[in-house]
């Protein structure tokens, strides 16, 4: 009979089965420093763990999970905070399906200057671009930080405007 430990670690490793990629980089958009960054993670699965048990379904799971990880982000943030960058979201590599080395380095670069410019956005709005960076949509967006779905839909245009323009003119930083 499977006892209520091995059931969450189940339910756990089914989770990070499908959600691991994405909380990687949610802990990117958090931490700069890569010894923080695994402690980050770190902290981010055992907070999931603990908290699987208390998942009673009032929302979707995903949504769930954003929240956890975002909390558990945001208090190893405050923990650690030192006169440092916020936030520091590097760049994630992904395998290109074309052998066109010229335009990788070009897409690298476009990328790179763009999550530079992320990075320079205040918290809240960075927490906004990460998560919908990740494919929430605003209700979502909403649960997991408490702000309208409306709210969400108006500042996400507005900064997607903030970072067009900056993108354009060929800044490197949020300010």
């Amino acid at each position: 009979m499977p006892t209520k430990a091995s059931e969450q670690d189940r339910w756990y490793l089914e989770v990070v089965s499908e959600y691991g990629p994405a909380l990687d980089r949610l802990a990117r958009g958090y931490e700069a420093d890569p010894d923080l960054r695994r402690d980050l993670r770190q902290e981010i699965h055992t907070a999931l763990w603990r908290s699987l048990p208390r998942f009673k379904g009032r929302c979707s799971l995903r949504t769930w999970i954003y929240r956890v990880a975002h909390n558990a982000a945001a208090a190893h943030v405050v923990k650690h905070r030192s006169g440092r960058s916020f936030v520091e979201l590097q760049q994630i590599e992904h395998a290109s399906g074309e052998d066109d080395p010229e335009r990788n380095v070009v897409e690298r670069d476009a990328r790179q200057r763009l999550l530079s410019l992320v990075r320079g956005l205040k918290p809240a709005d960075r927490l906004l671009t990460l998560l919908y960076l990740e494919d929430l949509d605003a209700a979502d967006i909403g649960e997991v930080t408490g702000l309208s779905p409306a709210a969400i839909a108006v500042k996400i245009h507005r900064i997607k405007a903030v970072l067009a323009k900056r993108f354009q003119q060929g800044g490197n930083d949020g300010r």
